[in-house]
């Protein structure tokens, strides 16, 4: 089954939410814990246990892990590997964007079947071109994983080069590429492509101004800044128009700064799942 297929089946099954799993040195110290590879570790996997298999994706952020060198990035291996078989997606956060056999590297370490850091999905870059994203492409699908490719994203450092080239603007180029690798599946009639993009909620008319259609992608559009984040219904609709059903919330902070109790931060991802259902309708 295909990722795109996996993923709107997950978010049928429990609500448009992708809960972060962020472990950065603010955070371990919230919950008690030291800013070591055994406080990254209990952190990471008390989050999993809170919500693996009730909602829909989890995205652990590969730098927090890379941080704490080889430790940390044997903890980001047990992650992957205990939300496996969840019902839950895992998209790895690592934002990767090279050219011809450091992408295929890449592509090798993320997606590949059998590979210690193998995820649903990964974040890529494709500020290289989009070509330059084909061997993660091709690994990705030849795996039936998929890939969340940066298109307009909510730092304000980003619009000087997504929204650059007028009416043939970065940002549009990266959606009609993905719409294009998305074409196969919307004519064997999929609910979604497995190549989604990346799209801030609070990005405010850049999709209609720029000239996207965000429908015609196909694919999961995976958007920080929903609900108590700072997008509500009204945002929502001026961002994504007809393409809300296609919207994956992301949250890290609304659930983790509940923790660190597993029974709260169930609660909190429950709530933020409801108000980000919300939003959508």
């Amino acid at each position: 089954m295909s990722f795109g297929t996996r993923l709107a089946a997950a978010m049928d099954a429990h609500g448009p939410l992708c809960v972060g799993i962020d472990p950065h040195p603010g955070l371990l110290a919230a919950w008690g814990l030291a800013d070591d590879p055994v406080g990254l570790r209990t952190f990471a996997l008390r989050v999993v246990e809170a919500v693996a298999g009730r909602v829909a994706a989890v995205k652990p952020q590969s730098a927090f892990f890379e941080r704490h060198g080889s430790a940390g990035i044997a903890v980001l291996e047990e992650v992957l590997a205990a939300v496996r078989g969840s019902g839950t997606e895992v998209i790895l956060d690592a934002k990767r964007g090279d050219i011809g056999s450091t992408m295929a590297g890449y592509a090798d370490a993320y997606l590949r079947d059998g590979a210690p850091l193998a995820a649903d999905a990964l974040t890529v870059s494709p500020y290289l071109g989009p070509g330059s994203l084909d061997p993660a492409l091709t690994a990705a699908l030849a795996a039936d994983r998929g890939l969340f490719v940066l298109c307009l994203t909510s730092n304000p450092e980003g619009a000087a080069v997504q929204h650059a080239g007028g009416a043939r603007s970065v940002a549009l180029t990266v959606a009609r590429w993905a719409a294009e690798q998305n074409a196969p599946a919307r004519a064997a009639g999929e609910p979604l492509g497995s190549v989604g993009l990346v799209v801030g909620a609070t990005i405010g008319d850049a999709v209609q101004r720029l000239g996207l259609d965000l429908a015609a992608v196909h694919g999961p559009l995976l958007a920080p800044g929903v609900g108590a984040q700072g997008a509500g219904a009204a945002e929502l609709t001026a961002v994504f128009g007809s393409a809300r059903g296609a919207v994956l919330a992301s949250t890290s902070r609304a659930v983790l700064g509940a923790g660190p109790e597993a029974d709260a931060l169930r609660d909190a991802a429950a709530r933020a799942t409801d108000e980000a259902a919300l939003a959508l309708r």
